[in-house]
């Protein structure tokens, strides 16, 4: 057993080194993107089903509160949290609808959205993803090895290099941490020399 719980923990590992290595580049670029957004009054719209809805709520959380930095809130919205917007369109419409109609509705160019879906392949995700596009979002996709179809819609896309769903997923939540960190270091960061913050912006309403 405890074989087994050693290897479980060197494939994480092995997984996450082999994607910061093909995506730091990436990560830097939208990082970027999102800090440009906040200070232009924009927001991200997250969503993702089961495990990566989990994520979505988590990474949504880490800006409007606080990551690591004392800061104001940076508005984030997780599509997957309010139980009766989800039951009522899949009632009166389809599953599949239950992000597109939240996109459609609370979205507005310059916003963007972060997907989250593993195998790439959940038709809710897909649809959702197409009409974020159409309304002139900026899109993120976090997915894995089989989410090919995904990867290619959207406007920027994180493939971590598997097929395993549990090592995917600690993947993706590590990213959405680097990407809160990285995104507060942009705009809050305050220069040693002048004692000035980088980001005169006041975030706070």
């Amino acid at each position: 057993m405890e074989r087994k719980i050693i290897k479980a923990f060197e494939d994480s590992i092995s997984v996450k080194q082999k994607f910061i290595k093909e995506n730091a580049s990436l990560i830097a670029e939208v990082s970027k993107l999102i800090a440009d957004a906040f200070n232009d009054g924009k927001k991200i719209l997250l969503f993702g089903n089961g495990g990566s809805a989990c994520d979505a709520s988590h990474i949504a959380a880490e800006f409007v509160n606080r990551f690591k930095k004392d800061r104001p809130g940076l508005p984030a919205i997780a599509l997957n949290t309010d139980m009766a917007v989800l039951t009522s369109i899949s009632n009166d419409y389809d599953y599949s609808e239950i992000f597109a109609r939240q996109v459609k509705t609370l979205s507005e160019p310059g916003d963007i959205a972060i997907a989250i879906s593993t195998s790439g392949s959940s038709k809710n995700i897909l649809k959702a993803v197409d009409v974020a596009k159409k309304k002139g979002l900026r899109t993120i996709a976090f997915t894995g090895l089989k989410g090919d179809k995904f990867a290619s819609k959207s406007d920027y896309a994180f493939v971590v290099p598997s097929d395993d769903t549990p090592r995917i997923q600690e993947t993706h939540i590590t990213l959405g941490h680097v990407l809160c960190q990285m995104v507060e270091e942009i705009l809050f960061e305050v220069p040693r020399k002048s004692g000035v913050p980088k980001k005169s912006h006041d975030f706070s309403g």
